[in-house]
């Protein structure tokens, strides 16, 4: 069988990891950089003339034009830390190179803080992820399908009813050659024509053409300015569905990384997070080096978030 040059690329590995980021002024320096690629530049006047007002590993920058004082995690997802850099670099460097995932649990394990710690940490960064994926939109020749996360409880409604389901899109971009580009993985408030429109809407370029299984809601992908090609599958199994081969690869990818990773998740409340990770490292697969470093740029373009934010944020459907 040939070897696959995608799935047996190098990563980063731990040694190398360890090296670049084994102390806390290496870390500073690489956010910094991350932050500033041209130099500081004032976040309220844009004015890069500065000072200094304290170094070491969290630096203080005073603007020389407006006087305002930024420390270098300040509006990031850093912001209010009270652990290392090395511990959060740590951390974005197992999130970004697990491909199936990582659990708070494992994670705490590794970075060797309290449970509540990894899992504000890892939401964190999952927000970040998300963040960054919502700036893409598929286009060209997309295959979808409907699909959901949970399953019936017992003594409740079976199938598309249950009450523990929650309903997301899934679909892959792909090109001519019929090679997987990009996936989005999107929880919607069920299969309906208006949830689908508003959906191809935010999420598919003008002119690109969806393949689905015939799913009536589909046909509002045209609302989109989209092609709907429709294929009725009458009851066959996917390995006889060759036109919906990547999404149902990327499904079933995501079940094997969720079902292995996560023994419990609140898919109503941060199920969008969970999806916009496993699509996050999807969309990047073809260079696993450079993972930890635009996830790093990730966090640090992306908004604080407090603990109390996170907890209560509103269901998505």
């Amino acid at each position: 069988m040939a070897m696959n040059r995608i799935q047996f690329q190098p990563g980063l590995s731990m040694p190398e990891f360890t090296q670049r980021f084994g102390s806390e002024s290496q870390c500073a320096a690489a956010l910094e950089a991350a932050r500033w690629p041209n130099g500081f530049s004032c976040p309220r006047c844009g004015e890069r003339a500065h000072c200094v007002l304290r170094g070491g590993a969290c630096k203080v920058f005073q603007c020389n034009a407006c006087r305002h004082q930024t420390s270098l995690i300040a509006g990031t997802v850093f912001q209010g830390t009270k652990l290392p850099l090395t511990v959060w670099f740590l951390a974005i460097y197992l999130i970004s190179q697990a491909k199936t995932g990582l659990s708070a649990l494992a994670l705490k394990r590794y970075l060797g803080v309290s449970y509540p710690t990894a899992w504000l940490i890892h939401h964190k960064l999952m927000r970040a992820m998300e963040q960054r994926e919502e700036r893409y939109v598929l286009d060209g020749q997309v295959q979808v399908d409907d699909a959901y996360l949970g399953g019936e409880r017992t003594g409740g409604k079976a199938g598309r009813g249950s009450e523990n389901k929650v309903p997301f899109v899934a679909a892959v971009s792909f090109s001519d050659e019929g090679h997987p580009l990009r996936a989005k993985l999107t929880l919607v408030p069920g299969f309906t024509l208006k949830a689908i429109a508003e959906w191809a809407k935010s999420n598919l370029a003008p002119g690109s053409t969806v393949l689905s299984d015939g799913l009536a809601c589909f046909n509002a992908v045209t609302d989109a300015g989209c092609v709907h090609q429709p294929t009725v599958v009458a009851g066959r199994k996917p390995k006889d569905l060759p036109e919906f081969k990547w999404v149902n690869t990327v499904l079933g990818n995501l079940k094997t990384s969720f079902s292995g990773c996560y023994h419990a998740l609140a898919f109503r409340k941060y199920g969008a997070q969970y999806l916009a990770a496993f699509t996050y490292r999807f969309n990047r697969r073809f260079d696993l080096s450079t993972l930890n470093e635009r996830l790093l740029v990730a966090a640090v373009v992306c908004a604080p978030r407090p603990q109390r934010s996170i907890r209560a944020a509103d269901a998505h459907c």
